[in-house]
């Protein structure tokens, strides 16, 4: 217990007056700041031009500004005891659970800042796809990890979750919802924001906040984060959240030399003075091996203890410039333990200046050695109510030595050791990589080898204590691209002849023999990462194998408010809009409830939501797209918990007529992604009727070599909209030709329907006579034809980008056509002139007959399009009929949104929610 006498325990970080200022400058400082911005090193700066203030988001001119040398914080003298907002350097050490962050593709971001350095993103920045992160490519090795946490390991059970804030941009019109006062600004980074809830607040005022986070107004629609799970060691987090890997060109973790080297080279403040010396500054072994240097500039009589504290600033060290000095950058560097000299000794401490004769092109920092230190030991998950425990640790403190030092401190002396064991983790900004100590490490050693190797990883490196408890691993992999109608033995040997599966790893727990494909449940981290990457690169019958690592949902934890929506995106549809709706609502909402359909189809997010009592589904694309998702739900409704969810529509197509129907509008124009989500919260509940066509060619076809085929095999589609013969489908054919010919200029809803009318004035001067080549009857009755060149069975009242087919004048003969009465309405049209008609809300369509149920018999090839998917149908027999129950679908309510209530309101909202959930 001597050394638990010494021992601290701290609520998430040392105190100010702890924390020691960067290289303890003899300058003058300003007041210093209150226990809640640790980590500055403030100095007064004279500014030339106009800068703003991070914590009012006022003016500063002149001498009235004060400007932290380490992360650019600027303040008014005023506004320094308001500051709340950590410098970066100490950032990693106030991170309550390490999460990384995602960083999809480097790109130009518009007023944005990085969170780093606080300067505005010029060049190319990354950005993280889960939260609001934005930072530049040399400062990426800088930023902590703080993403959010989405899903829970299978070690981290809690089911309260504090607010996620982030400061960020905030439009100049945000309030603070403490002070009621503007927190906003697009000139500076300022302002807190919630990435849960999205409680906005100044950077002053959050703290005030109560730090329980019940997500908000879109409570209901979120999947919550403590109800998912996901055992993910080997997977990267674009794997996890199924970001498309196209996207991803981002270098690698060897990669980021290069970017970082240059923007050093490119920021560093490189003078011509004679009395100015630029220097390069590596932080460790690793460092050098990748030529991953910072520049720093400091004048040719700097001492040597200044030049540290200049290299300390570059790489975010917030730690006494004493305990470090420079080696020269030698090739025997990587070979030496000892810190400047090549012998034992310690070098004296000089006054002068470092630089005396020759300048050396290249320094490394080194850590001085310690005979003892002060080691942060944190409880892991153990839930003690600290945050750590500070001990003191000598050349004899092994890692069971302090195990059994930290245990009394922690109330389990009277446990065994042997329970427990002592986890390095490495908080990097792309990865969080875990390691568990031997019982024999020494760790005043372990610490030394990690600074040579690199100090900034020093400061990303932490050390738990965690119970020996054996975490079964379970990895649930979605392979799809199988041959379909097969048993889960059949599929089992495939994958055993084409991926070499073991089996005594993995079984198949779900067969979707249907649509081709299986779920794996794997319980070896490295045989899930081997299938999972080979998949990728597996054909199967001319087929591509896609995979995908699915989450598993914790239903009988959700609460019972809770009707999580699953969202489906194309990124191909409106112009490739689709791919920033992707981005906004994995901000949103829970990651891990939005899927892209190019990845697998919809049938990986049905089977995620699978057991989810009740549910919602957003559908975000073209009619095709919504025709897809709703054939796929139909497939596999007797295998869901909630067979019926509701579908709400966000149109990104073309002609986007369901989409009309139900209010959702023509297209989405970028219309701000929450008010969508509000809306969809917010829709009424209509039903829809889906119909079944069996395509059966019963003659037989003659090739152009004159040799006798067989007929094509019976055919079901499904419809949703409309169907058409004729006319109609020979324009639908054309378009999707010119777009298999040309697919990249198809990418604008304007572009697409000048294609149509280019289509369609190409055969205005074509004559046909339908009404000769097809027979009709509905219900049993045979109909007499007109003369017309299309006929049409429409099941909503939106044909050919929302015009009305059918027409609103009475007629006694028919009944009022609705979306959910049954009935399918059958209309013909004379040409190309008479569509055009129609779609200018000029004339109507020939309205032929209304019923439940159609054969149509062809007497020669006819195209037919179905839902705006177009081919030449043989000779032969079409029936249309009612397929199944109706589908539940969201029709975009009238009302207006219900405002937003003060923050007061909001808490006793939410604390009513929550009790209701419990």
């Amino acid at each position: 217990m001597a050394d638990g006498a010494r021992a601290l325990r701290g609520s998430r970080g040392d105190s100010p007056a702890s924390s020691p200022q960067l290289g303890g400058r003899s300058r003058s400082q300003p007041p210093a700041p209150p226990p809640g911005a640790p980590g500055h090193g403030f100095r007064r700066v004279t500014l030339t031009k106009p800068s703003f203030c991070h914590c009012c988001t006022d003016f500063i001119w002149g001498l009235a500004g004060y400007q932290c040398e380490v992360c650019n914080f600027m303040s008014h003298e005023k506004c320094l005891k308001h500051v709340r907002i950590p410098c970066s350097c100490i950032a990693p050490s106030l991170v309550r659970v390490p999460v990384a962050h995602c960083f999809g593709p480097p790109g130009h971001y518009k007023r944005k800042f990085c969170t780093v350095c606080r300067k505005q993103l010029e060049s190319p920045a990354y950005r993280c796809e889960v939260c609001e992160l934005h930072v530049h490519a040399d400062c990426l090795p800088f930023a902590c990890s703080d993403c959010r946490q989405c899903h829970q390991h299978g070690h981290q059970d809690h089911d309260t979750y504090h607010h996620h804030w982030r400061e960020g941009i905030l439009s100049s019109s945000a309030r603070c919802e403490v002070c009621k006062k503007t927190c906003g600004s697009s000139e500076v980074l300022s302002g807190m924001r919630c990435e849960w809830c999205g409680i906005l607040a100044h950077a002053s005022c959050y703290i005030i906040v109560p730090p329980e986070c019940t997500f908000g107004r879109l409570r209901d629609m979120i999947l919550p984060p403590n109800c998912v799970r996901l055992v993910s060691r080997n997977f990267s987090k674009m794997h996890c959240f199924r970001i498309s890997e196209s996207l991803q060109t981002e270098p690698d973790e060897d990669e980021d030399v290069d970017g970082l080297t240059q923007a050093s080279v490119k920021d560093a403040q490189i003078s011509t003075e004679s009395s100015k010396q630029t220097l390069k500054i590596f932080d460790g072994n690793d460092a050098v091996k990748r030529n991953q240097f910072r520049l720093i500039s400091v004048a040719r009589i700097a001492k040597s203890e200044e030049v540290v504290e200049a290299a300390l600033r570059a790489y975010y060290i917030n730690d006494d410039q004493q305990h470090y000095e420079l080696q020269t950058f030698t090739q025997q560097t990587l070979f030496s333990d000892d810190v400047i000299n090549r012998n034992n000794g310690a070098e004296e401490t000089s006054s002068g200046p470092v630089f005396r004769e020759a300048v050396p092109e290249a320094w490394i920092i080194r850590a001085k050695s310690r005979e003892q230190e002060v080691l942060r030991i944190y409880p892991g998950w153990l839930k003690v109510g600290m945050a750590y425990i500070s001990l003191v640790i000598n050349k004899e403190s092994t890692t069971e030595t302090v195990i059994k030092e930290v245990l009394p401190l922690l109330g389990r002396q009277m446990e065994s050791p042997q329970n427990f064991k002592l986890v390095e983790v490495l908080m990097g900004s792309k990865q969080v990589q875990r390691m568990v100590l031997d019982n024999q490490e020494k760790i005043l050693s372990r610490l030394r080898d990690i600074r040579k190797t690199s100090i900034r990883q020093m400061n990303q490196t932490r050390f738990y204590m965690v119970e020996n408890n054996k975490s079964v691993v379970r990895v649930r992999l979605f392979v799809g691209g199988l041959p379909p109608q097969l048993s889960a033995e059949e599929y089992t040997n495939i994958l055993k002849e084409e991926l070499a599966i073991k089996t005594n790893l993995l079984s198949v727990s779900h067969v979707y023999a249907v649509q081709g494909a299986v779920v794996l449940e794997i319980s070896c981290f490295s045989e899930a990462e081997r299938i999972y990457m080979l998949a990728k690169d597996t054909m199967i019958n001319d087929k591509q194998l896609t995979a995908t690592v699915l989450p598993e949902v914790l239903h009988s934890k959700l609460p019972q408010v809770c009707c999580p929506l699953l969202v489906f995106v194309n990124p191909k549809s409106g112009g490739l809009k689709g791919r920033d709706l992707l981005y906004s609502f994995r901000k949103l909402l829970n990651p891990h409830q939005v899927f892209e359909l190019t990845n697998g189809g919809p049938l990986p997010g049905f089977h995620t939501f699978s057991q989810v009592p009740r549910f919602r589904v957003l559908v975000c694309g073209g009619d095709g797209t919504v025709g897809w998702v709703l054939g796929a739900l139909e497939e596999i409704r007797y295998k869901l918990v909630c067979s019926e969810p509701s579908v709400a529509i966000l149109p990104l197509g073309t002609g986007n007529d369901l989409g009309r129907v139900l209010r959702w509008g023509a297209g989405y124009s970028g219309e701000d992604p929450y008010s969508i989500l509000v809306s969809v919260d917010e829709a009424d509940h209509v039903f829809m009727d889906r119909w079944t066509i069996l395509l059966d060619a019963q003659e037989v076809v003659e090739s152009a070599e004159n040799v006798i085929l067989e007929p094509e095999p019976p055919k079901i589609v499904q419809m949703n909209n409309y169907c058409g013969l004729g006319i109609d489908a020979e324009l639908s054919l054309g378009f999707h030709h010119a777009r298999e010919e040309e697919p990249g200029k198809f990418n604008s809803r304007f572009h697409n329907k000048g294609v149509y009318v280019k289509v369609g004035l190409q055969k205005i001067s074509h004559t046909r006579n339908l009404h000769k080549d097809i027979k009709l009857q509905v219900d049993q009755h045979e109909i007499e034809l007109p003369s017309i060149e299309g006929l049409i069975f429409i099941n909503i009242p939106s044909w050919g980008s929302g015009a009305d087919l059918w027409g609103s004048d009475n007629d006694n003969r028919f009944e009022k056509p609705r979306m959910d009465d049954g009935l399918l309405e059958v209309v013909g049209v004379t040409g190309v002139v008479h569509m055009g008609q129609v779609q200018g809300g000029l004339r109507s369509g020939i309205r032929i007959a209304q019923g439940s149920y159609f054969r149509v018999t062809l007497l020669k090839p006819i195209p037919v399009q179905v839902d705006g998917e177009p081919w030449i149908q043989p000779p032969g027999q079409i029936i249309i009929s009612a397929a199944g129950p109706k589908v539940r679908m969201l029709k975009k309510s009238k009302q207006k949104q219900k405002k937003t209530g003060s923050l007061k309101e909001t808490r006793t909202e939410n604390v009513s929610v929550s009790e209701a959930g419990h």
